[in-house]
C-alpha cells in the first residue's frame, strides 16, 4: 500500500507527457510576462503616493507627447487626479495580489507542474464571466482578444488534464 501511495505522490510531480511542452511554456510565459509587468504597475503605484499627482501627470504628458486634448487623455487624467493616497495603496494592493496569482501559474507552467494546471484553469476560468459581464456593458477589440485568450487557456489546459488523468478502475 505504501509503494502505491508513492508511486501515486510521483505521478503527481511528475511533467504531463500529453501535454505539448511547447504551448505550457507560452501560457506559463505569457502568465509570467503579465505578473512581472503587474509588479512593476504595483511599484509604480506606490511611487505615485509620494508625488505630486498633476506634476508627474504633466511631465509624462510632455515625455510622451500625448495630447492634452484627446478625450481617453483627459479621461485617463481626471481620474488618476482623483486618487488620494489611500487609494492608491489599495490599487497597489490588488495590483500586487493579482501578480501573485499569474507569477505563481506561471512559474508552475514553466515547471510543468499538474497543480499549476489546475491552478490556471481554476483562476484564467473564474475571469470568464467577469469578463463576459464586461462585454455586456460594452464590446470592445480588447475585451473580445482578452476573453478568446482566457478561454483558449482553459480550454487547452483542461484538454490536456482530461488525457492526462489515471484511467479509474
Amino acid at each position: 500500500m505504501a509503494a502505491l501511495t508513492r508511486r501515486n505522490a510521483r505521478r503527481v510531480s511528475e511533467p504531463d507527457p500529453a501535454a505539448s511542452p511547447a504551448a505550457l511554456w507560452l501560457i506559463g510565459g505569457f502568465k509570467l510576462t503579465m505578473g512581472l509587468i503587474l509588479v512593476v504597475v504595483g511599484l509604480g503605484t506606490l511611487e505615485l503616493i509620494h508625488r505630486d499627482l498633476a506634476e508627474t501627470a504633466v511631465t509624462v504628458s510632455h515625455r510622451f507627447h500625448l495630447a492634452s486634448n484627446n478625450h481617453y487623455f483627459d479621461l485617463a487624467l481626471s481620474h488618476l487626479l482623483s486618487l488620494d493616497a489611500r487609494r492608491l495603496r489599495v490599487i497597489s494592493a490588488g495590483t500586487f495580489v493579482y501578480a501573485g496569482l499569474l507569477l505563481t501559474q506561471g512559474v508552475g507552467l514553466l515547471l510543468r507542474r499538474r497543480w499549476a494546471e489546475y491552478f490556471t484553469v481554476i483562476v484564467t476560468g473564474s475571469f470568464i464571466p467577469l469578463e463576459l459581464y464586461e462585454l455586456t456593458r460594452r464590446i470592445s477589440a480588447t475585451r473580445l482578444i482578452v476573453l478568446a485568450i482566457n478561454v483558449a487557456i482553459v480550454w487547452y489546459l483542461v484538454a490536456v488534464l482530461r488525457r492526462s488523468s489515471p484511467a479509474k478502475p
